[in-house]
């Protein structure tokens, strides 16, 4: 029986959920309805019932799960807020009609350009952000950096070679792919 899956695909949390369901390889179905989720829990969830299918996500040594856990900390406590607000005012606004409010965007650019600071010294380090394996912390970052890529705030990515790298592999992802292709339908 296939996984239901309830939500937007413009939504960052469902689009998160679906490329998690993807890099396990899961069959699911999408129940297109207007709702926001807590799509962090429920990549957990699924990583942890279905760890023998797709790719693994997480680590078993307590060690690199402890690394895992801070990867995913700091996607959700130091990069998401300025990434998710300049989401909001760089793509969701204009797709909405909306006017970008440029104070917010110049002041949450330059939150996320501290943060990406130090992503670039740890992606110096490691090709993920959480060591030499892709997981969830890097799959969460997937929906803003997606939307992100397509707004002038793209320059503050690219000009971290190690970031811009590691943003190239991860949205290349065939699991990512399908997201947005899904999107695009």
């Amino acid at each position: 029986m296939a996984i239901k899956v309830h939500g937007s695909l413009f939504s960052t949390a469902t689009m998160r959920v679906l490329a998690c369901l993807n890099e396990k390889g899961l069959d699911y179905e999408f129940v297109p309805i207007d709702m926001k989720a807590e799509s962090r829990a429920i990549n957990q969830y699924i990583t942890s019932t279905y760890t023998d299918k797709g790719t693994p996500l997480v680590f078993h040594d307590p060690k690199e799960m402890a690394v895992l856990f801070v990867g995913m900390q700091v996607e959700s406590l130091q990069y998401n807020p300025p990434a998710g607000k300049l989401t909001l005012e760089l793509a969701i606004k204009p797709m909405l009609g909306m006017a970008t409010d440029e104070a917010v965007v110049e002041e949450k650019e330059a939150e996320l350009a501290k943060v990406l600071d130090v992503y670039e010294s740890r992606l110096g380090q490691s090709k993920y952000v959480s060591g030499d394996s892709f997981t969830l912390a890097d799959l969460h970052h997937l929906p803003t950096l997606s939307y992100l890529m397509g707004t002038r705030v793209k320059s503050v990515f690219d000009s971290r070679p190690h970031v811009s790298a590691w943003c190239a592999d991860i949205l290349a992802r065939p699991s990512w792919q399908k997201v947005i292709a899904m999107q695009k339908n």
